[in-house]
């Protein structure tokens, strides 16, 4: 499976260092570089990429307004954040516009490497049938089999998978707190979401205690 990729990222550097590493990882080619989101749109019309390596700050047009324009447009490419954005707002609102992952600068190439296999996996899936049963779905959903059947009362799967994806995308332990701020849920919601996953043994409950005052919770993905 050979997946086409267009890089769009103002930075020529960043552009080189990327487009090397993209292309060692087996199965991806990167198809040409655009430096702003206009040269990005006109690329993806005329090349049709599989994958588009999207920034979000960039000149004449950013991220944010290039992703509503492929998905106004209704253009057929899926799309990976790569950005030194991390307020929850840019996050959030790039998640809901269906990007497929979110990888914040500096990333360790590890990170990157997961999310082009991940994006292979699905692909290769998502191939591989017309049609879909509820667990081939969950599968390509990576809702575990459990999890899909019995989440306990008032979870939903909209956002235990909002809140699996953050958590994966963090290298260190975070609190309730930290997750639910960063996520734009209330700290209790968080924190019900982390013990089912910790119960689950999905995250990892790592207790930290300080000076004075109660130990505090923190939780990490279970790579």
């Amino acid at each position: 499976m050979d997946i086409k990729v267009l890089l769009i990222e103002d930075d020529p550097m960043v552009q080189e260092v990327n487009k090397e590493f993209i292309t060692g990882v087996s199965g991806f080619s990167v198809i040409a570089t655009a430096a702003n989101g206009d040269e990005g749109i006109r690329l993806i019309k005329e090349l049709r990429p599989d994958l588009v390596i999207l920034d979000v700050y960039m000149p004449k047009k950013d991220g944010i307004k290039t992703l509503q324009e492929i998905r106004k447009q209704k253009l057929e490419v899926d799309v990976i954040i790569v950005s030194a954005a991390k307020d929850k707002e840019t996050i959030q609102l790039m998640l809901q516009n269906g990007a497929a992952d979110y990888i914040l600068k500096p990333f360790k190439l590890e990170r990157m490497r997961q999310a082009l296999e991940n994006f292979k996996q699905y692909k290769r899936k998502i191939e591989e049938h017309d049609t879909m049963s509820q667990d081939q779905l969950d599968a390509l959903l990576k809702i575990p089999q459990n999890q899909s059947r019995n989440l306990p009362k008032g979870l939903n799967h909209f956002t235990m998978n909002e809140i699996l994806t953050y958590m994966k995308q963090q290298t260190e332990p975070l609190s309730a707190e930290e997750a639910a701020k960063a996520l734009g849920i209330a700290r209790v919601t968080a924190r019900r979401y982390l013990d089912f996953l910790e119960k689950d043994g999905q995250i990892k409950l790592d207790i930290q205690y300080g000076g004075v005052g109660r130990p505090v919770n923190r939780y990490k993905f279970v790579h």
